[in-house]
């Protein structure tokens, strides 16, 4: 009778996996505290990016804008027209109504072809057609996805800016 007292001693590796077993489940039970009770993704995860549409007379380039507090800012300011100037041959630029935010921009980039930027220093915004070296205080915005040869176009030219709804 006294081996009826006293449960069988548990081997090592039994000790292992029911050990292995709490810390699983453990993991499964606060992952799933930490989704909405609802099932839905967060609004941050709903959104998509967001595309815009850079017309020239009848052509029409489009773009992707970043996912940043900078290109957010940006995105506010649409629709916009401006004119584009040429800038040391690279770049298309002309000034926006004001500054963007610079909250969590990086230093600065250095742009491919394509990118779309924003000179903190000067508030413009600038359009790279060919890359460059890294610039202090330049901050990206989005890049070009389709038509940069319209933008490419010695300036100064008038450009609309304005979404591409979903």
């Amino acid at each position: 009778m006294r081996g009826m007292d006293k449960p069988a001693p548990m081997s090592l590796r039994q000790r292992r996996r029911e050990t292995l077993a709490l810390i699983v489940a453990s993991f499964v039970a606060a992952s799933a505290c930490a989704q909405p009770s609802s099932g839905a993704p967060s609004a941050r995860a709903r959104e998509s990016p967001m595309k815009i549409r850079l017309i020239v007379g009848e052509q029409v380039a489009s773009a992707t804008l970043y996912d940043n507090a900078t290109a957010r800012d940006f995105a506010t300011l649409l629709p916009l027209s401006l004119t584009l100037r040429d800038y040391d041959v690279i770049e298309r630029v002309s000034d926006l109504p004001r500054k963007l935010s610079t909250q969590g921009a990086p230093e600065g980039m250095a742009p491919v072809a394509g990118e779309l930027t924003h000179y903190a220093p000067w508030g413009n915004l600038a359009i790279f057609i060919k890359p460059r070296s890294y610039s202090r205080n330049l901050l990206p915005l989005g890049k070009v996805d389709e038509g940069l040869s319209i933008l490419a176009r010695p300036g100064p030219y008038q450009v609309r800016i304005e979404r591409i709804e979903p």
